[in-house]
This record gives C-alpha cells, sequence and structure tokens, in this order.
C-alpha cells in the first residue's frame, strides 16, 4: 500500500458571486452622463475575419407578437447563422416557438428585455418610449428577462439589447456587471420594421466587415423579408459571409 501523502491545502479564494440585488445596490441613486446607442461599452461592431457581418433581429413583444415566418424560412434557407433578440412578452406570449427558434443551432437566442424600455436610471424616454426609472428597474428589465431564456432554454442570454438600443452610462454598467453584454448595432437594416423591401437592400449594401446588422422579425408585413432575400444572395456575391457575434 503506497504511503498517504499530505495534500496541499489550496488558498485560494473563490470570487465572489455577483446578485442582481447588488448590482442594483451598487448603482442606486446613482446620476448617468452619457445617453444613447453607442456609449463605451456597448458592442457596435466586431473584429472581422475578412468580409463577415453578424445578423441580429429583435422581437419586440407587444400587440400581435407576431413571427415573420417568412424570414426565418429565409434564414433556414439560405444557411444563414443569426443572433435573435427577443423580449419577454414576446416569449411568454408562445413560449414553444423560442424553444423550436432555440433547437436550431443557425440561431444564437439573446435578450430584447422585459418590457422593451430604453434602459436608463432616470426614466429617459427614446421613440415616446418611456426608460426604465432606477437601477433597480432597470436590473429587473435585464434580469428577470436572463431567467425566463435561461430557463426556456438551458442556456443563459450572452447579450442584451435595449428597447430602442438606447442605454445611459450607468445603466450600461448594469449590464455588463449582470454578466450580459450590451449590444448596439452598425447598420439599422429595417427602421424598426417599418422599412420596405426596397430601402431594406440599400441599408443593407452599405454593410461593411465587422458590422453589427439590426432589423426585427416580428411584424410578418414588413418588408424585412422581401428585403432580406435580395441582400443576403447580393452580400454573398461580393464575398461576405454571416457569423454569430
Amino acid at each position: 500500500m503506497a504511503p498517504l501523502t499530505a495534500q496541499p491545502i489550496s488558498t485560494a479564494i473563490a470570487p465572489p458571486v455577483v446578485t442582481p440585488a447588488a448590482v442594483a445596490a451598487r448603482h442606486a441613486g446613482a446620476q448617468p452622463h452619457a445617453w444613447g446607442v453607442a456609449l463605451p461599452g456597448i458592442t457596435s461592431s466586431f473584429p472581422a475575419a475578412g468580409k463577415q457581418l453578424a445578423l441580429t433581429f429583435d422581437a419586440c413583444g407587444g400587440a400581435g407578437n407576431s413571427l415573420d415566418q417568412a424570414l426565418i424560412d429565409l434564414l433556414i434557407a439560405e444557411q444563414v447563422p443569426a443572433t435573435l433578440f427577443l423580449n419577454k412578452r414576446w416569449i411568454d406570449a408562445d413560449p414553444a416557438r423560442v424553444q423550436w427558434l432555440a433547437a436550431n443551432p443557425l440561431f444564437e437566442i439573446a435578450s430584447h428585455g422585459v418590457a422593451h424600455k430604453p434602459l436608463s436610471v432616470t426614466g429617459r424616454a427614446a421613440y415616446n418610449i418611456a426608460g426604465t426609472v432606477s437601477a433597480e428597474e432597470a436590473v429587473h428589465e435585464v434580469w428577470a428577462n436572463h431567467e425566463r431564456i435561461t430557463e426556456l432554454t438551458g442556456k443563459p442570454p450572452r447579450f442584451f439589447r435595449a428597447g430602442t438600443a438606447h442605454y445611459d452610462d450607468v445603466a450600461v454598467a448594469i449590464v455588463n456587471e449582470l454578466g450580459e453584454t450590451p449590444l448596439g448595432f452598425t447598420v439599422n437594416a429595417d427602421f424598426g420594421a417599418t422599412a420596405s423591401a426596397a430601402q431594406v437592400q440599400r441599408a443593407m449594401s452599405a454593410a461593411t466587415p465587422g458590422g453589427i446588422v439590426l432589423a426585427h422579425l416580428h411584424r410578418p408585413k414588413s418588408g424585412t423579408a422581401a428585403g432580406m432575400a435580395v441582400a443576403i444572395p447580393a452580400l454573398r456575391a461580393a464575398g461576405f459571409s454571416f457569423v454569430h457575434l
């Protein structure tokens, strides 16, 4: 029998667990100094290996809670990966739809918040949509949907995009501290799903390597699917490829 030897005792200290309540308390009463869609800490592009683009699609929820099936069918037929930013209202309207999307490796599920609010600690609005009014509400806007997506898909979301894609600098810090990456965009492809197919094509034609494209998947009567049906093959013909973030 081999002699017993003493085993070294680890003196490493486990990193502290960041809790939503602690993040909210840390930023309670903080006053922001910046506001917009492109602030330090927001990812709006990525280091591309060649002519790469990342497509992202928001599902904002609210009245209708539809799915642009033609757009999803196009992405599947063309084998185009995409990151889908789902609002909790849209998720709760049809959880099985979310699980169906999450089961396809083409699609990564990300968070578009709980109530589709601009992420603020003062209630600042964008496009006449009132933002979250405190650090506590901003944390809830991020974390409650983080938990919902994790529950449904088995994978916590890596990325968060605020309603309207607007943040203040305190809110950006909150998202990062909660372990998600606040995402912006490089190309606004469909202007909140109000653009025509021709407008979507024109916006996509201006894409550059490392760009993050923002469009929408919850309005089947928009020009998004028809515009993408022309833009995606044209970009591929120009040497672009599509990648996950």
